[in-house]
């Protein structure tokens, strides 16, 4: 084998770029002081010229003997830093000036760094009588073509020192780092290259001259070691890599030696599955099928397991009919019984073979890490007990070992496909809550709630509905279905000149979910919704001001013509450093939380500070969970007037909410009002 790219070259150049950019920057530094120091100069000069000719100028001025002050300008034209000299009355009008030569011009990008021309104002006063106004101002400008002269000296001095500075050091530390690492490290190289396997076993490297107490000391030290335990635990890791010749997997031996090392490698008592499954057709075709058919059989059913499995799950055999499965990613029941149900789904597929065809059974068992002090061993005793247990209840059956998990992962996959099947069969549907202006009693707007049709036809939301759909993974489909209802019921309101705000609910999950504002868009588009209509509403908790991915999202939504809510405003992190962020997000209102509305009028604390931040931050505030004429008139005395609750309307189906409001004239023009 041959070094293409030695470990000679990669630090010598890392060495040499990083001095470079070091250079640089120093260069540039005291580029910047060197030219400040002559700005100093030069107006320290030119204060020196000025004050030489202040008197004399002062009184020409004041007689107004024109001659004699412009005699005493062009006696600075030999002052060699000069390149304007001028008098200038109060007012600004020029007076007098002299003509020097035409200076060269220096380049923008200089002038404007390096702030050029240098020019100094000094005021001229009378002298008798005392005068504190002065009579008029002398100008004095420098030279800037001097000034560009000596950057490019400096600049050229301080490169070519520097730049052999730099190679210096880099070709000393590159010496040092070659003498002690490049080369003991290229000698252990080459004496390990040429290595038999034979020689490879009882192989031992000297340690090299002055590497006796480092690093490269103990990496010899620990090879050496090595070496020598490596012929005696040579039988040892050949019967533990003895492996099924037909499906090249792990067997029992080697997958507990794998359970045990996963084991002790997890920290802080992760979780894991460990899963058993015994193919009933693998046993029942002893002495029915050919040894060529059983293997064939064999192979097929664990293509099929495989494909089922990701990278990083090892599957053994145990038996002929027994597999194991070590899955690091099945951190919870549910994701254990999804994958088991997975597995059972594919392996009972028909299998066909030269003269019949079969179609599997399966018994899986399963077991998780439940304590950090269980072993191997019995990790996996209780995977099989499950295994087992399943065998015995009928085929193709799942067991964990532990009953509430099993019946937790069983309620979770059953809320998935009651949740996916309900969006698909249109057992979901979004009831309206009118958002009313309590100054005239006219709805303005309407909140969309979700709710889902029950076994006995009564709709309603179950209370962990929400957060197990975010759990489990189908919020964001949900959320889809919602936003897709949601600009069709805006879309028919619009063509029937309907002009209502509708307010969408927003999970935390769905902040995260980058297609989100894309999908939106579409169908904002498709549908021709006015621009503002839709308002998506964001839990505090949902911690916009702390994800910068959220807020360039809400800005997103803010440009799409979608405006946001804040719900819950009070509820979450509205600390001072929170509220400095809050000033920055695209909000359009905030909702007062109904645990405050209730509590009015008796305390009132808690809306009065939330109508305060509101007021000052220029939104419009809605209050929710209205219930009694009390707290209304308590709002409105605040000159809060949007709201909703119960003492307007309870959450009605789309159609009896279009009966009740549009029926009896109650809408008003939402963008009017606003």
């Amino acid at each position: 084998m041959r070094v293409s790219r030695s470990l000679t070259i990669k630090q010598m150049a890392t060495v040499s770029g990083v001095a470079v950019v070091t250079i640089c920057i120093f260069i540039v530094i005291q580029l910047f002081h060197f030219v400040q120091q002559r700005r100093i100069d030069y107006a320290q000069q030119m204060e020196n010229v000025a004050h030489t000719v202040r008197q004399p100028l002062s009184q020409a001025v004041l007689k107004a003997d024109i001659p004699q002050a412009e005699f005493i300008l062009n006696s600075l034209r030999p002052a060699g830093i000069l390149a304007r000299a001028e008098v200038v009355l109060p007012n600004g009008l020029q007076a007098l000036h002299t003509d020097f030569e035409p200076e060269k011009p220096v380049p923008q990008f200089i002038a404007t760094l390096f702030e050029l021309p240098v020019q100094i104002t000094v005021p001229l006063y009378s002298v008798e009588p005392a005068n504190p106004k002065p009579l008029a101002l002398l100008i004095l400008q420098a030279d800037s073509w001097r000034v560009y002269q000596f950057i490019l000296s400096a600049v050229s001095t301080m490169v070519t020192t520097f730049l052999l500075l730099a190679l210096i050091l880099s070709v000393a530390i590159s010496w040092c780092i070659n003498r002690l690492i490049v080369r003991p490290v290229r000698k252990i190289a080459q004496d390990l290259q040429d290595l038999s396997p034979q020689e490879l076993l009882s192989h031992q490297l000297a340690l090299p001259r002055y590497h006796r107490n480092d690093e490269i000391g103990l990496l010899i030290r620990n090879y050496n070691r090595n070496q020598l335990t490596l012929g005696a635990m040579n039988e040892d890791i050949s019967r533990l890599s003895t492996h099924y010749s037909l499906t090249d997997l792990p067997n029992k031996t080697l997958f507990l030696a794998l359970l045990e090392q996963h084991l002790r490698s997890v920290k802080g008592g992760g979780v894991f599955t460990v899963l058993v499954l015994r193919i009933e057709t693998l046993l029942d075709a002893n002495g029915i099928v050919s040894d060529s058919e059983r293997d064939a059989l064999t192979l097929t059913l664990v293509d099929k397991i495989r494909g089922c499995i990701d990278e990083q799950t090892v599957l053994a055999q145990l038996s002929n009919c027994d597999f194991a499965l070590l899955v690091k990613q099945a951190d919870n029941p549910f994701r254990a019984l999804r994958l088991a149900n997975s597995l059972l789904q594919t392996l009972n597929q028909p299998v066909s073979l030269q003269h019949m065809q079969l179609r599997p059974n399966v018994s899986i068992g399963m077991a998780q890490r439940a304590e950090t002090r269980q072993n191997a061993t019995e990790l996996m005793g209780r995977a099989v007990s499950a295994m087992m247990s399943a065998r015995h209840q009928g085929k193709n059956q799942i067991l964990f070992f532990d009953s509430e998990l099993a019946e937790k992962a069983e309620k979770r996959l059953t809320q998935e496909f009651d949740i996916l099947q309900g969006i698909e069969e249109g057992k979901f549907a979004l009831w309206l809550q009118p958002q009313i202006d309590m100054r005239s009693g006219e709805v303005i707007g309407a909140e969309a709630l979700l709710r889902m049709q029950q076994p006995d036809g009564s709709w309603c939301l179950p209370s962990d509905l929400i957060v197990n759909a975010e759990e489990i993974g189908v919020i964001n489909a949900l959320g889809r279905w919602v936003f897709e209802e949601s600009c069709r019921l805006l879309a028919d309101w619009q063509q029937r000149g309907i002009e209502l705000t509708l307010s969408v609910n927003l999970s935390p999950i769905q902040l995260r979910d980058a297609d989100m504002v894309t999908h939106l868009r579409e169908h904002i588009d498709r549908h021709n919704i006015t621009p503002g209509s839709l308002v998506l509403e964001i839990t505090e908790t949902a911690q916009v001001g702390e994800s910068d991915h959220a807020l360039h999202l809400l800005q997103a939504l803010h440009e799409a013509g979608i405006s946001v809510a804040l719900d819950d405003f009070g509820m979450g992190y509205a600390n001072l450093n929170w509220l400095n962020q809050f000033k920055s997000l695209p909000i359009s209102k905030i909702k007062i939380d109904r645990s405050f509305v209730s509590a009015l009028p008796d305390d009132d604390t808690m809306v009065r500070i939330v109508a305060s931040i509101a007021a000052i931050s220029k939104l419009d505030v809605v209050a929710e969970g209205i219930e009694t004429e009390a707290q209304r008139d308590w709002l409105l005395a605040r000159d809060i007037y949007i709201g909703q609750g119960y003492l307007y309307s309870e959450p009605l189906p789309r159609g009896q909410f279009d009966r009740y409001y549009f029926s009896l004239g109650k809408v008003i023009n939402h963008r009017e009002e606003c």
